[in-house]
């Protein structure tokens, strides 16, 4: 016998959670106030700095008065100057110095284009580049060979230059929300690449075969696109642990899904899938799958019903108002807005649902986004 369907309003619950993350933020707030205002708390406070101030070398007759710290007293100030203090300071400086000279960050509507002083920090191990309005990636970016974590989100970017193949110690490429609506094949030359998040391109309808390489992936997402189908290279990342395909326009699921045997997440959600096939319940280590309910004819009894641990949440999704606009570039950007929306909220949910620990057949709920 299966498992119990619970069914909910997921707009309900969407209701439920904010209202319980403001009385929770409340509370905090108030906690924190009656804290502030105990004596324990004052306790608590005074013997913190009676360990801070031994680690720093002040006699112990020098900062306590009646077993509690003499704050008339300045000896914090006196012990910060200590030799050894100022020692570690400035090696603890020289380390976050040494780190952020590594790392390459812009931001702002303002950037239209990568400055030109930017091709002569060939030494950098990460480029953290968003909402600007740049539009292309120079072919410069083969010289980067130290680049370990390229993100790039919610830019303006149509293209990836063949050169990123050259970028063989890349762990981390994120391209998500952008303009993209294709990827390079070299690509897959990135041998050690760990996680790839081309989510919110809302073009991309393929990935190259090429992708098959990339052996150490253990994350992917590829949601807010136009795929039809899961890629073959997707099948073949045998180490894959995490895959959102979310919001695409899949019909089906491939019979040999069951070839990704170390997949923990499957999100399915928001894609026009009619059936399940039977082959994800011969996926060991699948933890959490959650799909879109208003299409499904057919779910294996056996999904419901495996021992397996795995979570399976069922959304229904209620139909989305279009926005009539002349401006086709305006609907996208709209579109585009409103996943990024969903996507934190779902972000939040899932979390919610994991610390919550539901049952295995948690929720089959009704999907109303607005």
């Amino acid at each position: 016998m299966g498992h119990q369907v619970v069914i909910f309003d997921f707009s309900v619950i969407r209701g439920l959670w904010e209202t319980r993350v403001k009385k929770n933020k409340e509370r905090q707030r108030k906690e924190k106030e009656r804290l502030e205002q105990s004596a324990l708390e004052k306790i608590k406070q005074e013997w913190n700095l009676i360990l801070e101030c031994r680690k720093k070398g002040i006699p112990q007759s020098k900062y306590l008065k009646n077993g509690f710290v003499n704050s008339n007293e300045k000896n914090l100030g006196t012990g910060g100057n200590t030799p050894q203090l100022k020692k570690s300071r400035a090696l603890s400086d020289g380390v976050n110095k040494e780190q952020k000279k590594f790392i390459f960050q812009l931001s702002g509507e303002q950037w239209m284009e990568l400055p030109d002083s930017l091709k002569e920090q060939i030494y950098l191990k990460e480029w953290h580049v968003y909402n600007t309005l740049i539009q292309t990636i120079p072919a410069y970016i083969a010289l980067f060979q130290d680049l370990r974590v390229l993100e790039l989100s919610k830019n303006q970017i149509n293209h990836l230059p063949a050169e990123i193949g050259c970028l063989k110690n890349l762990k981390v490429l994120n391209v998500s929300f952008n303009n993209l609506k294709s990827v390079p094949p070299e690509l897959g030359d990135c041998e050690n690449l760990e996680k790839l998040d081309l989510s919110g391109n809302m073009e991309i309808t393929e990935l190259p075969f090429e992708l098959s390489n990339l052996k150490q992936l253990t994350f992917v997402d590829v949601s807010a696109n136009k795929f039809h189908s899961i890629p073959i290279c997707v099948l073949r990342m045998s180490n894959l642990q995490w895959l959102d395909i979310s919001s695409n326009s899949l019909k089906d699921l491939p019979e040999d899904i069951d070839r990704l045997d170390e997949l923990q997440t499957l999100l399915l959600q928001k894609n026009k899938l009619t059936y399940l096939p039977r082959a994800l319940v011969n996926m060991p280590k699948l933890s959490l799958l959650v799909v879109s309910g208003d299409d499904l004819v057919e779910i294996p009894t056996a999904i419901c019903e495996s021992t397996t641990g795995l979570k399976f949440v069922s959304l229904k999704d209620g139909p989305v108002e279009t926005i009539i606009c002349e401006d086709t570039e305006k609907i996208i950007e709209s579109e585009r807005e409103r996943e990024q929306v969903e996507k934190e909220f779902m972000k939040a949910y899932l979390e919610d649902l994991r610390e919550r620990g539901m049952c295995k057949f948690a929720v089959n709920s009704l999907l109303s986004w607005i």
